[in-house]
């Protein structure tokens, strides 16, 4: 499928989603949020995609942010819609794929570029990059998740910290803080982020995604995180991918997912 603002490669089973809006320092507009909704939707059921790395072009910005200029004249229910339907057709769905997505960070991931990071399952970021939630200092707050994706990383002090002065941080604070997986240069950030992905692709993806399914359950309110690891615990004895894992330790042996 053809798009105007976002790179799609997909090569041994990892797909890298490369957001090209070079001049714009990667924002996020309208289009580029639907365009990567769409890509989203159509990897969930890409039996060739196991891992999903997802960044920006060039060494400036993984994404400066969303672009103000679509939204400043917005009245309050505009705005409320704008929230809502970033999280739904984008944010949510990035967090609650099928299938591990990597951030890898290059540079700036301001605002809306932050929040897409977080929503991502795994972030690499490059020794110069810059981390923040400037929203308040336009008086406005993150829409995308932000306020609550941040407090469950680092935690509730530190987030209201970095949202009430609107800082920036670096690649080893944001590390420190557990905002953020590994550092790496900017050089070695897409090596970095395949050679987690190649790891993750090489095991099982049903397992994978019942794990996933069952941690992101212990972050929703009114679900019992503990019940849905039994319940999706219990139903990986019934795939092929269990037959094949424990056939294979039996029989010390590589499995062949």
């Amino acid at each position: 499928m053809q798009y105007k603002n976002i790179l799609v490669k997909t090569d041994k089973n990892i797909t890298r989603i490369t957001i090209n809006r070079p001049h714009q320092l990667n924002a996020l507009n309208k289009e580029t949020i639907n365009e990567l909704g769409q890509e989203f939707d159509r990897l969930s059921s890409d039996e060739t995609t196991r891992v999903i790395i997802l960044t920006g072009v060039g060494e400036k910005a993984f994404v400066a942010g969303a672009d103000i200029k679509e939204f400043a004249d917005f009245d309050s229910s505009q705005g409320k819609e704008l929230s809502e339907l970033g999280q739904k057709h984008l944010f949510d769905k990035i967090e609650k794929m099928n299938k591990p997505v990597i951030a890898a960070i290059n540079g700036f991931a301001l605002g809306g570029g932050l929040e897409l990071a977080m929503s991502c399952h795994i972030r690499v970021a490059s020794d110069n990059a810059k981390m923040g939630l400037p929203e308040v200092s336009l008086g406005v707050i993150p829409g995308y998740g932000g306020t609550q994706r941040l407090a469950q990383l680092v935690g509730k002090g530190k987030a209201l910290e970095m949202i009430t002065t609107a800082s920036m941080i670096g690649s080893e604070e944001a590390y420190q803080w557990g905002l953020i997986n590994h550092v790496t240069s900017s050089e070695e950030l897409l090596i970095k982020s395949e050679k987690i992905a190649t790891k993750i692709s090489r095991n099982s993806s049903t397992a994978i995604h019942s794990a996933m399914k069952a941690v992101l359950a212990g972050f929703t309110t009114g679900i019992n995180g503990y019940e849905v690891e039994i319940e999706e615990f219990g139903k990986c004895f019934g795939t092929s991918d269990f037959k094949e894992g424990t056939m294979a330790f039996l029989e010390k042996r590589k499995p062949n997912f």
